[in-house]
């Protein structure tokens, strides 16, 4: 399938699809090539843009979901800085005696990973899903305390 028929002409995508194409049987295939799961992840990262806004007190990481539910999306914290937003897009089911003429909507797993800030509080995080578009708040942390210079006293010997 070429992706400049559908639209797409973006040098990852046409880099991933050549790497789909590749046969895993060919012996002279590099030792250091891709593996299918990592083009998987990849395509659907790439395939999942996102807004990220800094507000005074809190980070907002805006991404559109049109057409999904709540259940649908999966909102984690990975290895404590790591937010990860992932889940899949499934084919609505085919009504009896209708077929598809064309099929734009993409369908199938997404992902976005985003590494947090140091002051980032994840106990303190919020996802709302609201007329297709995903808001994840992620809280900061307040400011450490600026420390006092510790006075040492002198004796004299």
């Amino acid at each position: 399938m070429d992706f400049r028929l559908m639209g797409f002409d973006a040098p990852l995508l046409h880099t991933l699809h050549n790497m789909l194409d590749t046969d895993d049987s060919d012996a002279t295939k590099s030792v250091s090539a891709p593996t299918r799961t990592y083009v998987r992840d990849a395509k659907a990262m790439a395939a999942t843009p996102a807004d990220v806004k800094e507000y005074p007190n809190s980070y907002v990481f805006v991404i559109d979901m049109p057409g999904l539910k709540s259940g649908d999306i999966k909102v984690q914290v990975e290895e404590d800085n790591i937010l990860l937003i992932s889940g899949e897009r499934k084919r609505e089911e085919e009504k009896e005696g209708a077929k598809y003429v064309r099929m734009e909507r993409r369908i199938g797993k997404f992902m976005r990973k985003f590494v947090l800030p140091e002051n980032a509080n994840t106990d303190k995080i919020t996802a709302v899903c609201q007329d297709g578009v995903l808001t994840v708040t992620v809280e900061k942390l307040p400011p450490p305390e600026p420390k006092k210079p510790k006075t040492i006293e002198v004796k004299i010997a």
